[in-house]
């Protein structure tokens, strides 16, 4: 291990059960440890504790607080994870106690994203998520960020920073800060918004879906692109587009975008808008679940909870059930596809059920298709070119003064031809 690099962190996990809740603890648990790896912690040991009702002072009762203190010493633990969002009043009475770091899930998905972010867009807008999340935690969190610089972080997981250095306890900065990020990421959103809005002269598809549904594989198996894909949570934060060949009249404009999770942060959500806004402006999403995983009905419920903040529920949804190769996924899509009978069965690596999938997707852009005829004269070459990249061209007939074009050609595109000079359509 370098100097630079921090070490492996050791973290105790804990789950408090309440009377409301609707996901299963054990699953719950599971889904804390993926987010511990990701974060690059390495759990020594977990807590569970039913509730009637939260402590106002520790989440916790006292006595289980102490009891986790003495683990903590036990496993020689670095940090406590819970599993729930804490105040930070409730962090900060639970770290007297424990007597080392506590953070909460939200936090934890916070500093995953902070490792994840790649682009400078990414980066200010986990910076921007940090920063409001953890602003009542100043004194805590900067104790540790104000060794953080080029990106480093050797304050462990809940403190990564985003590449900014020496970060001071100073809220009247802080404020600066957030407001600056706030002007530039406004900026992107209208930058992005103006993008997806070009990008009407096609037919957009957007992969949403649960982190790790396998959202990237299938974009690389329908597209040919080389989206960066693997077997861990948030792989994808920067949402990329790729021309998809449906047939050979027929594309449209496929974007995949971050994976989801239960509990997403609403700050997080918030900043990402920007990187986001293809789903936003998407003419179908196609909800990707992995229909392999024992609790697909709360995930898919996760991401249709997010697209709701997004206002994008109302959008044409096609649930596709990715991962049917896998053991034990026939029978559950079975059961899944008898409360949502629409559900399409794929995998993104044999390639079973994706012929179907382009089928439906078809239909849809075939439904916005116009075909016709037009004449113009040979020399307006603009009007052709345009037809060529962004319709298709069934034919072209050629008299003494002018070219006669049969062509299909989107219907929220027909207005565009009369930018390309004289036509007449016959």
């Amino acid at each position: 291990m370098s100097a630079e690099e921090p070490k492996i962190e050791k973290a105790i996990t804990v789950h408090v059960i309440l009377p409301d809740a609707t996901i299963d603890s054990k699953d719950s648990l599971d889904e804390l440890d993926s987010l511990a790896q990701a974060a690059g912690v390495h759990v020594v040991g977990y807590v569970r504790q039913r509730r009637r009702e939260i402590n106002p002072s520790l989440y916790i009762g006292q006595g289980k607080a102490r009891e986790i203190a003495e683990f903590v010493k036990l496993r020689q633990a670095d940090v406590v994870i819970f599993d729930n969002d804490l105040s930070p009043a409730q962090i900060r009475e639970l770290e007297k106690i424990m007597e080392i770091k506590v953070i909460d899930r939200s936090e934890l998905i916070l500093d995953i994203f902070a490792r994840r972010a790649a682009s400078s867009e990414a980066k200010m807008q986990v910076e921007l998520a940090q920063l409001e999340y953890t602003y009542p935690r100043l004194t805590r969190m900067w104790s540790h960020l104000d060794t953080v610089t080029g990106g480093a972080a050797t304050g462990g997981v809940g403190t990564r920073g985003t590449g900014e250095s020496q970060l001071e306890i100073d809220r009247r900065l802080v404020s600066k800060r957030v407001a600056l990020l706030k002007s530039r990421i406004t900026q992107i959103d209208q930058r992005k918004s103006r993008q997806a809005g070009s990008r009407k002269n096609s037919y957009t598809v957007s992969l949403v879906g649960y982190t790790n549904a396998g959202k990237s594989t299938l974009m690389n198996t329908l597209t040919g692109a080389d989206t960066y894909a693997a077997n861990q949570l948030f792989a994808t934060l920067d949402t990329k587009t790729c021309r998809w060949n449906l047939d050979g009249d027929n594309h449209a404009l496929l974007s995949d975008t971050v994976g989801f999770v239960r509990d997403l942060p609403h700050h997080l959500v918030a900043s990402f808008r920007a990187t986001l806004e293809e789903t936003i402006h998407a003419d179908l999403l196609l909800h990707v679940l992995d229909i392999s995983h024992p609790h697909v009905f709360q995930q898919v419920e996760a991401v249709n909870s997010v697209l709701s903040d997004l206002e994008c529920n109302q959008k044409d949804i096609m649930l596709i059930a990715n991962k049917i190769d896998m053991p034990g996924a026939m029978a559950r899509f079975q059961e899944f596809s008898a409360i949502y009978p629409e559900a399409l069965a794929v995998s993104s690596k044999t390639g079973e059920g994706l012929t179907a999938l382009v089928e439906k997707v078809l239909t849809r852009v075939a439904g916005r298709t116009e075909q016709f005829r037009l004449s113009c004269p040979y020399s307006n070459g603009k009007i052709i070119a345009f037809l060529q990249a962004s319709g298709h061209i069934l034919s072209q007939e050629y008299t003494e003064n002018e070219v006669i074009i049969e062509a299909t050609l989107g219907a929220n595109q027909m207005h565009n031809l009369q930018k390309f000079g004289p036509y007449t359509i016959i």
